[in-house]
């Protein structure tokens, strides 16, 4: 699904959440419960292509040990093809064409490694110089407030909701605006990076007559970052995506309120665009079938 498309459904939820205050006929309630449904439609297939971004970033590695693997073989088999060739080079004039074709077939291998290499090394250079940028930016102050690290080839910048936010609500405080507009410029500085917002809550139901639930909260939530992020710091809308997920994915328990303070948050998850590291991948060497 397309940022934009899924940036469009939460502003329709948001909408609706926003204008059903007080008493809603079973009609205008019966459109958001399936607007909703639309909604979680969508976020899942967001969740499954972020998944498979991931799933595929991880492959890199994958090939890149299997590639040094195959490396390895090539120059062990040159080396033993040389040593023979020492003994019967008269003899032997086939190892002439054999060592031809393995040096090639080691050109190549030894090509595509660094292809693979240089192609993760300057996505994970980009990755580090982007968290220690943001980590330099924010003042100590701020950090108590928001994590951020790398996990799979992912930058996640995690926002603690009462830093964001008042209780039950998802109106942008003034105090994380300025925040908001320090991780805004490095985003900016990174324009070939996606940006997904996913808003998260505790266990503890919401009662608010315009929010149903926690669903509605979280995907409320972050919907006001993406938005913030546009129309405050000027950051494409087309890089934006914006999911809640209740209380459905939390970090710890629910049973303390330290835990539930961990859980409640929202998290700006910062994706690198792999059509370069699968285009590495389409571009492998074929390995020649064992005589």
């Amino acid at each position: 699904m397309k940022p934009r498309q899924f940036l469009t459904a939460l502003a329709v939820v948001a909408m609706a959440g926003l204008l059903s205050t007080g008493c809603t006929s079973n009609k205008k309630y019966t459109a958001l419960q399936g607007q909703y449904a639309e909604l979680a439609s969508k976020y899942h297939e967001s969740q499954v292509s972020l998944a498979e971004c991931n799933a595929k970033y991880e492959s890199l590695d994958d090939m890149l040990q299997e590639a040094r693997r195959t490396n390895k073989d090539l120059n062990r088999k040159y080396s033993d093809l040389q040593s023979s060739l020492n003994q019967s080079l008269e003899q032997n004039s086939q190892g002439n064409v054999n060592i031809s074709k393995l040096v090639d077939q080691i050109n190549e291998s030894n090509a595509y490694i660094k292809q693979l290499v240089d192609a993760k090394s300057k996505s994970d250079s980009l990755l580090m110089a982007l968290t220690n940028k943001l980590t330099r930016s924010l003042d100590k102050d701020e950090l108590r407030d928001v994590d951020v690290k790398v996990l799979k080839g992912v930058v996640y910048i995690s926002l603690a909701d009462n830093m964001l936010f008042k209780s039950g609500s998802y109106e942008i405080s003034d105090r994380a605006m300025e925040t908001l507009s320090k991780i805004a410029k490095i985003i900016k500085d990174y324009k070939s990076y996606d940006v997904l917002v996913e808003g998260n809550t505790d266990n503890v139901p919401i009662t608010r007559t315009n929010i149903r639930n926690n669903w509605d909260l979280s995907a409320l939530r972050a919907s006001s970052v993406v938005q913030v992020l546009q129309n405050d710091f000027g950051i494409d809308p087309s890089r934006l995506s914006a999911a809640g997920r209740g209380e459905f994915h939390p970090i710890t328990d629910n049973d303390s309120e330290v835990g539930r303070q961990r859980n409640r948050r929202t998290e700006i998850i910062i994706t690198p665009q792999l059509d370069q590291f699968m285009d590495l991948i389409d571009q492998a060497p074929e390995a020649e079938p064992q005589s």
